[in-house]
């Protein structure tokens, strides 16, 4: 078919002008995506992997490492926007959320109203070295427990339950290279029996702090309904570590742990503590943190005026049905109900 001249003219330059643009509709409608990230996205090299359990776990790919005994209040203090939701890509892990600090209050009840309610069993615990606490008895307060270590060997936790063991902390760590071998037996058995458990780090003073809180965290897990992680703070003649620090050294060396473990848990560890350890080391301090107390001979208050507590550890010579030996016997510084608050702000 033949066209005429002019059209035929004008049909030509349209065809060469189209040819030549590089920009058709789709190109409008589906924009190459930027290469730009922000200080506030980073992508990862590779996927983050869960915190494993046991020694084996594989660290996870970090930047380089800040020194790891730096004071947890050197520096300014980060502004509000610090802890601001950060910016999400697909694909991205997502950031942990900002830690949630407990402050021991004058007792310890949480607003929160508990989904579920576990039962609580009351203490049927004997003790080999009884001993009399007159009207402040810790027989007085509703929820007793446990702790517990690779020295009570097996253990019946079904049967401890029952005796009134409500809640066990289980020795995970010492040290930077020392894992309890009964920890991660004690903490599957322990939760299947419907315990409330946290774990605990027994703190040398000749590693340094960061490198134990990398154990720590290297070996147990991050679960909601765990309690909050604790610090075992004392003098131990037994151990091969004699070092003292001095109060200061102590107190500097406890943040640094205990700031870390806090980010990665999104829980404020507990101080566990002895007497002697207490009035060399900690009298007026870490006023936020919740204290775990050792008194076996005299109530709280007594050996350590003015401080207030969450769990008093008042015998180390108890005896249950379902372990052998002795046992540590503690008791939550609150009512049933308080209890029960407590620990639905853990699952939350």
């Amino acid at each position: 078919m033949r066209f005429p001249a002019v059209p035929a003219l004008i049909l030509a330059c349209l065809t060469l002008a189209g040819c030549a643009s590089s920009s058709g509709p789709e190109s409008v409608l589906a924009p190459r995506p930027s290469g730009e990230t922000t200080s506030s996205v980073v992508r990862p090299s590779a996927p983050v992997p869960a915190t494993a359990v046991g020694p084996a776990a594989a660290r996870p790919a970090t930047t380089p490492a800040e020194p790891q005994e730096a004071l947890a209040w050197a520096g300014p203090a980060p502004d509000a926007g610090a802890f601001a939701q950060m910016e999400r890509e697909a694909g991205m892990p997502v950031p942990m959320e900002r830690p949630v600090a407990f402050i021991a209050p004058e007792n310890p009840a949480i607003g929160a109203v508990p989904r579920t309610r576990s039962h609580v069993y009351s203490h049927r615990f004997r003790d080999a070295k009884p001993i009399n606490f007159g009207k402040r008895s810790p027989h007085s307060l509703a929820v007793h427990g446990v702790d517990v270590s690779r020295w009570q060997g097996e253990i019946d936790w079904q049967k401890l339950r029952t005796q009134g063991a409500n809640f066990a902390y289980i020795k995970a760590t010492d040290g930077g290279d020392h894992l309890d071998p009964m920890f991660k037996k004690n903490w599957r058995r322990a939760q299947a029996a419907g315990l409330k458990r946290g774990a605990y780090h027994f703190f040398y003073w000749c590693r340094t702090a960061g490198e134990q809180a990398d154990w720590f965290i290297r070996n147990v897990p991050r679960e909601a309904d765990a309690l909050p992680p604790v610090i075992d703070v004392e003098w131990n003649g037994e151990s091969s570590c004699k070092r003292r620090p001095s109060p200061a050294r102590v107190r500097e060396k406890m943040q640094v742990f205990m700031d870390k473990l806090e980010r990665h848990y999104g829980q404020r560890p507990i101080i566990y503590t002895a007497p002697d350890f207490y009035r060399d080391n900690l009298e007026n301090a870490f006023p936020s943190h919740p204290f775990w107390l050792r008194s076996v001979a005299a109530h709280p208050s007594k050996v350590y005026p003015g401080r207030k507590w969450l769990f008093w550890q008042y015998s180390g010579s108890g005896l249950s049905h379902g372990v052998d030996g002795r046992i540590d016997l503690n008791v939550f510084h609150g009512s049933e109900e308080e209890w029960q608050n407590f620990v639905a702000a853990r699952s939350t």
